[in-house]
Parts: C-alpha cells; structure tokens; sequence
C-alpha cells in the first residue's frame, strides 16, 4: 500500500539511494539536495515537508511540498505567496511505469488538502517545458499551464477551493 513517510534517521539511506533515469537527472534534482533545500527554507522563516513514499516497506520516491515564500528565495513567482506546491516529486528508476507517481501525487494534494499551513486557494508545481510525462500527470489532475515560468520552469496550478477533508 502506498503511503507518505516523514523523512528520518530511519528511512534517510533508502531516500538517499533513490535515483531518476539518466535522461531525466535534468528535470528533478537530487533527493540530498532536495532535503537540504528543504532544511534552508524552514531555517529561514520558509515551510517545507519532506516525503519518502513508500510502497509496503519500500522506498519508491520521494515527494516535497511547500508553502509560501522564505528570506532565502530571491524572486519568487507571485503564485508563491500564500500558496501550497508541489516542490519536488520523483519515483526511482526501478518504479516508473507503473502508476506510483499517480498514486503519490494524489497523496500528496491529500496532504496539502489538511493545510498544514493554514487555508490557501491554489496548490502550484512547476516543470521543465520538455518534461511531457511531468505536464501530463500534473493535468491529468487539473494542473493548468499559467504562462508564466520559475527559474525557466513552466507553472501550473489548481484551484483547492472546496476541497477540503
């Protein structure tokens, strides 16, 4: 059964070893430097939640949300203050294919639907222009392209209105 795990001294290894194709380490980052950016933007007035997903008692990916803006980030897209998003989201080589990453996405707007950080309308993510099975399954759950980009990034958003548990 697949479920979200906090990242800890635990289950750090198994997040660690986790790795993308060679064709896709362009479109997501690392998951060491993906919970050190994490660990930057609480330390600095930031919120993020750093996720092992977990198929049974194996490490299948790794998801990361945040929520509004830190004194960290310089030049923030607007969409980013008092807004959750989907910071990082990436399932290992051997996983891929097989419906984990549906599966962890739905998990985590589950997650994001508790706001833990208090109410927000909108939930963003943003990818690279090129990276079609990342555009695909953010629509596939109402992610619409806004036009504007991050870092070069394309942005996409859904509406969380009336969507709480």
């Amino acid at each position: 059964m697949l479920r979200l795990e906090r990242i800890t001294h635990e289950n750090l290894d198994d997040i660690l070893a986790l790795d993308v194709n060679e064709h896709q380490k362009d479109f997501v980052a690392d998951n060491a430097r993906s919970i050190i950016e994490a660990y930057i933007a609480v330390s600095h007035g930031g919120n993020a939640f750093a996720f092992g997903v977990f198929d049974g008692d194996t490490a299948v990916g790794f998801v990361m949300i945040g929520y509004g803006t830190d004194d960290e980030w310089t030049d923030p897209p607007q969409i980013a203050k008092n807004s959750y998003n989907i910071w990082r989201l990436m399932i290992d080589k051997s996983f891929q294919g097989k419906g984990i990453g549906k599966g962890a996405l739905k998990l985590a707007l589950d997650f994001i639907k508790t706001f833990p950080c208090g109410k927000a309308e909108l939930c963003w993510v943003s990818y690279k222009p090129d990276n079609t099975a990342a555009k695909e399954l953010y629509r596939s759950f109402g992610f619409t392209q806004t036009g504007e980009y991050d870092g070069g990034e394309v942005i996409a958003v859904k509406k969380l209105q009336g969507e709480e548990k």
